[in-house]
């Protein structure tokens, strides 16, 4: 094992310090063996691939070269972004060519004729067809499958989910390959949560509150597709050691006006959006509007709590049982433009709006024992308590992006601005009281409004120095800052008034700058494998004003980030891939705010001032095939190690003392650098057609863990992890899709126990009417069982504790959408698909 580190480490810290050195290297020599070849006598064939229906290119395809004479691999490569290809050092002769791409027929070209010592010879635009059945329809787009593979990403592509539509984000996640999503709507990736989520490829402060909240209040109908990108490039933000997720919301290129409008109704959750686009030659716009609500629900809670004072030789439980309803509302709105100036200048801009609150309200009855070293009941004293939050947000994005391209095929400019800012407000009120006298003897009531503002500046710029080999850099500045006063107000019995305590109480402000710049390069090695080579350095400077303590200045870090990928396309559509990426995940001013939150004065939350950042290696190989009919499989083996690993960690005190308080019996939960965390995983995702109109499609993802506990209590720990699930559709006919989806999360070994077992299933129906321009859908989640419940144990230094939440997850719904309009399917100058430009 420290073998093994070592090289991770001697791997990471050659890429940093001498990759700048190498690449210079590689391309002088790139570059003199390029004009070498300008003088042999061989030629190029050069193309574009095509979708044979939308007259779209098909990006990243697998091109073989083989002579006509013997089926002999001659030669090959793959289409770039425009689906374009340049196939080089061509020797005089007569070829055929062959075209996979998942989810297309094997595209056949004979009679490929090279005559003239350095000629490029020009076969015009190759037209794939696809291996689905083709829908006639007024408006003609072409098929895609659920999920694609491409060189840096995996994509969902959203509109094809039959079973999420009635549903938010949250819904569609548990469906995307090593992607696992817990009761509470927690999302991991390859087992780890620190996700850098983004918006249409940008950065927003809506993820600063809470990514689970933010996740579900996002209705599915307004997703176009999910990217999903777990070794990020030079050119993505180091940030995130689990990798990317990026959700593009619906958005359309097309010449015309067209819109859709979808409306959803339940049992648990109620939605709806309306979307339109508009376009007229060079300029076009989009504008949306979309909503939805969970329905009050009401979770079973039960919590049963053990521990020892050592030094009295006295074991205390506490035994806490209640329910809590749960209710969210949101609200969402935007707009963009695109307007293509000329042939080589083209502007985009978008500004967002979203609202979203969530109010909890409850009780628990609690009993608190203490016995005796020889189980002798000592005391019991009975109290109930009673809390009620409400958390409102709002939240405005906006960006503008320039590109500017040139006569040289591939080179480009690009300039993007995008700024974020977050109003929240936090209340809450807790009163406990005892049972027998009916009496309130404590009661708190906290209010903490918050900001968080975030602006973004990036320079990107591409230049082919070959047509195999690419350079990449940019520059980028990220500028975060912070507000927040929470503000605490204590019960007086005798007076029932709420007074300020000042001393628990506390503002904060917190600012945070990253600057970054970046290389690489994409390139050819041995003739036969594909190379893109990079580094990223980061700069981050941060300072936090707190009123309790004044200022506090963390030290500045530079971070060297590099990353490779070597990748290989075989025939009979098959590639195998290997990565290597080194991420940072930074302490944000939650988990280092250390204002104490007593809003459940047994069980306190706060943060950690003193928390290093988490950094991460991470190793992975896949291989990815396509077959006929449709059928694809794809097979990923991943290493990752966490350094300085951060991790919710619970104490346990007799006496917990917060300035003028003493807290009696109470578990502390705050953000620890628990130690190192290494994880050996298997990801294996397939589509299976198993006859004409029935696919099946499942994913099996499992990783063994090992926790090295760096100091804190407890022992090292270890444990194996896995999910499955399976998705399968049925076409009964050319309206009527029926769909079905099971999911099975195992328990997730933690450095103090495990996160709980979690499983859903659901069932939905789709017939399309009005020539396919509506459709109605049925939908049924967890239909045979109400509650799902989430069962937690963990083990401390002088406490071991139980918790049980039954939570409402039973739900059916109904879902009508409807498609208006005229699309004219012309390419434009642009054709961005809102990819992350630079990571946000």
């Amino acid at each position: 094992m420290k073998r093994f580190l070592f090289q991770i480490n001697f791997i990471r810290n050659l890429f940093a310090k001498g990759f700048i050195a190498l690449l210079l290297l590689v391309i002088s020599t790139y570059v003199m063996n390029a004009q070498e070849m300008e003088h042999k006598p061989v030629g190029s064939i050069t193309g574009k691939i095509i979708d044979s229906v939308s007259l779209q290119p098909v990006e990243y395809a697998s091109i073989s070269l083989l002579n006509q004479a013997d089926d002999k691999v001659v030669n090959g490569t793959t289409t770039n972004e425009k689906g374009e290809f340049a196939i080089e050092e061509v020797a005089m002769g007569t070829y055929k060519m062959q075209v996979y791409f998942i989810g297309y027929k094997m595209g056949l070209k004979q009679n490929i004729v090279v005559s003239k010592p350095g000629e490029a010879l020009p076969i015009g635009d190759f037209k794939l067809s696809t291996t689905l059945k083709m829908l006639k329809e007024i408006t003609v787009s072409s098929e895609k499958s659920l999920i694609e593979n491409k060189i840096d990403k995996m994509v969902y592509n959203a509109e094809k989910d039959v079973t999420s539509q009635g549903g938010v984000a949250t819904d569609m996640l548990k469906k995307i390959p090593q992607v696992a999503v817990d009761a509470d709507g927690n999302v991991e990736l390859q087992g780890n949560s620190n996700i850098r989520f983004l918006i249409n490829g940008k950065p927003s402060t809506l993820f600063g509150n809470s990514v689970a909240d933010v996740l579900q209040a996002i209705p599915a109908n307004q997703i176009q597709s999910i990217e999903v990108i777990t070794s990020p490039g030079a050119k993505y933000d180091a940030e995130g050691t689990g990798g990317i997720i990026n959700i593009i919301l619906k958005k359309s290129t097309a010449q015309g006006f067209n819109g859709n409008l979808s409306l959803s109704a339940g049992t648990r959750l109620e939605n709806g959006s309306f979307n339109i686009n508009a376009r007229k030659g060079k300029f076009g716009v989009n504008a949306f509007v979309s909503g939805n609500t969970l329905l009050p629900a009401t979770t079973v809670n039960e919590m049963n709590r053990t521990s020892t004072d050592k030094a009295l030789m006295q074991n205390t439980s506490l035994v806490q049982t209640g329910t809590s309803q749960f209710t969210r509302l949101s609200e969402q709105a935007g707009m963009g433009i695109d307007w293509e100036l000329n042939s080589k200048n083209n502007i985009t801009a978008n500004f967002n709006y979203m609202y979203f609150s969530y109010n909890s309200d409850g009780s628990n009855d609690r009993q608190t024992q203490v016995k005796d070293g020889a189980g002798n009941v000592l005391s019991t004293s009975n109290d109930q308590l009673k809390y009620i939050t409400k958390n409102n947000m709002y939240n405005y994005d906006w960006g503008a992006n320039y590109k500017r391209t040139f006569e040289k095929e591939g080179q480009e400019l690009s300039l993007n601005y995008s700024s974020s800012i977050g109003h929240s407000f936090s209340d809450y009120q807790q009163s406990a009281k005892y049972i027998s006298p009916d009496s309130i003897y404590s009661g708190t009531n906290g209010h903490n409004p918050f900001q968080n503002k975030e602006t973004t500046i990036e320079l990107n710029y591409t230049h082919p120095l070959t047509k195999d080999f690419i350079i990449e850099t940019g520059a980028k500045t990220v500028m975060n800052t912070i507000t927040s006063n929470a503000q605490l107000f204590f019960l007086q019995p005798p007076t029932d008034n709420y007074v300020l305590n000042d001393s628990q109480s506390l503002s904060l402000t917190y600012n945070r700058n990253i600057y970054a710049g970046y290389l690489s390069a994409t390139f050819k090695l041995f003739k036969w494998l594909d190379a893109k080579a990079g580094c990223r350095y980061e700069y981050t400077m941060a300072d936090a004003t707190y009123s309790n303590s004044g200022r506090h200045t963390y030290s500045p870090y530079a971070t060297g980030v590099p990353s490779l990928v070597l990748s290989h396309n075989f025939e009979k559509n098959q590639s195998l891939k290997i990565s290597y990426s080194y991420r940072i995940q930074r302490p944000d001013y939650r988990d280092l705010n250390p204002f104490k939150n007593t809003s459940d004065p047994k069980n306190i939350t706060t943060g950690n001032a003193d928390l290093r950042p988490e950094v991460s290696d991470k190793v992975e190989l896949t291989y990815t095939k396509s077959f006929d009919k449709g059928m694809s499989i794809n097979v990923a083996l991943f290493y990752r190690g966490n350094k300085d690993d951060i991790q919710s960690y619970v104490t346990y005190y007799t006496d917990y003392a917060i300035n003028d308080s003493v807290y009696h019996n109470v578990a502390v939960t705050s953000r620890e650098n628990v130690g190192r965390e290494d994880n050996y995983g298997l990801n294996v995702y397939g589509s299976i057609p198993i006859v004409e109109k029935l696919n099946v499609r499942t994913n099996i993802s499992c990783f063994q863990r090992y926790i090295y506990n760096g100091g804190l209590a407890g022992s090292n720990v270890q444990g194996f992890n896995y999910r499955i699930n399976a998705n399968a559709s049925y076409e009964a006919s050319s309206t009527l899709i029926i769909e079905a989806f099971a999911n099975f999360n195992s328990p997730k070994t933690n450095v103090q126990g495990k996160v709980p077992a979690f499983s859903t299933y659901s069932f939905a129906l789709r017939k399309q009417f009005f020539n396919k321009k509506a459709s109605l859908a049925l939908t049924a989640n967890n239909p045979f069982t109400k509650y799902v419940n989430q069962r937690t144990e963990l083990e401390g230094d002088n406490f071991s504790l139980y918790t049980l939440r039954a939570l409402p997850y039973r739900s059916f719904g109904i879902n009508f959408t409807y498609k208006f309009g005229k699309m004219e399917f012309k390419k434009s100058h642009d054709e961005e698909e809102n990819a992350p430009q630079g990571g946000g």
